[in-house]
């Protein structure tokens, strides 16, 4: 496919110089198909994670929206949709490159993304930028961009019109105050991102990159803001929810899930389940980002409680035969 495509574009690079490029005109089609390879690269995401392989799919896909706008026309409903599009596929690049703790490159989506939300003037892409790059700056350590970042998410004009938006922008925003120990804000905005969810209409129809928000979801969240305030039973509780709740076909969320409930329960000091929960990780997502982050600060918090104990010894020898 990549050869033909440089083929074409080596003959087309070979016309005469006085030959007029003829500009296509843009419509509604060209946004629905752009939209659908959107809607297949969340899905990717959701169920493998953010692979570099991804990643650059993504960052591909978003480059061929703005080469159709740099080489056709449009009305300038078509032209935002497009903008649109670019920016949401962009910032699933950016998603990608988190998930997978490449930082750098995820800076530089972060930066494309923000450029192209604002040329689309489309609340609902500039909501999802700003939440993920709050993420972004959380795994830099800058806790007040992170912060600032996800005040940006929850003030969006898309959280006054649809509480969908409202409740994960609220429920994200509880991990952020947790990781900077601020218990009072961090269950307040859990508390109103749980009361933001039963305004939910569930019929009503959502972006591709926002239809994983459910119940699911609300309990991942909750489970990290309790971690992070060393709230272990209630995180434990909230995780084994989530578990319980989610969808089959997404198995990176599984693997974090998993990772949280170790987490919880060796802040219990019950190292034999957190053993046991650790090793449900399947390999291959338990040595890479954010899961292997999870699994490498479980490993930290196992060994100061019980180094020498049976199940931190066979915890030892799993991730010396998984890194192999």
């Amino acid at each position: 496919m990549y050869r033909r495509a440089f083929v074409a574009a080596a003959a087309g690079a070979a016309l005469p110089a006085s030959t007029p490029a003829r500009s296509r005109r843009l419509g509604y089609g060209d946004v629905d198909r752009m939209n659908a390879k959107l809607a297949a690269v969340v899905s990717m995401d959701d169920r493998y994670g953010g692979t570099p392989a991804l990643e650059e799919h993504a960052a591909a896909l978003a480059q061929e929206a703005l080469d159709m706008l740099q080489s056709g026309t449009a009305s300038s409903r078509v032209q935002s949709e497009l903008y649109a599009v670019a920016a949401a596929l962009t910032t699933s690049a950016m998603w990608a490159a988190i998930d997978g703790r490449r930082m750098g490159s995820g800076q530089a989506h972060m930066h494309q993304a923000v450029t192209l939300a604002n040329l689309a003037q489309n609340p609902a892409v500039q909501f999802r930028v700003w939440g993920h790059a709050a993420f972004l700056y959380r795994q830099l350590g800058r806790q007040a961009d992170a912060l600032a970042a996800a005040e940006l998410a929850r003030k969006s004009s898309a959280t006054r019109r649809n509480p969908a938006f409202a409740s994960l922008a609220l429920a994200r925003l509880a991990v952020h105050h947790a990781n900077g120990g601020d218990a009072r804000s961090a269950l307040r905005a859990l508390g109103r991102a749980e009361e933001s969810y039963t305004r939910i209409d569930e019929a009503a129809n959502r972006p591709p990159w926002l239809r994983f928000f459910d119940l699911a979801e609300i309990d991942s969240l909750a489970a990290s803001t309790h971690l992070r305030l060393g709230r272990w039973e209630e995180a434990e509780k909230r995780a084994h929810q989530s578990l319980a709740r989610l969808r089959p076909d997404l198995h990176r969320n599984r693997a974090l899930t998993h990772a949280n409930i170790a987490l919880a329960q060796v802040g219990q000091g019950d190292i034999e389940h957190a053993v046991a929960s650790a090793r449900a990780v399947p390999a291959a997502m338990a040595v890479h980002g954010r899961v292997g982050n999870l699994l490498t600060e479980f490993t930290q918090r196992l060994n100061a409680l019980a180094p020498t104990s049976g199940p931190a010894r066979e915890w030892a020898e799993h991730r010396k035969a998984i890194a192999a």
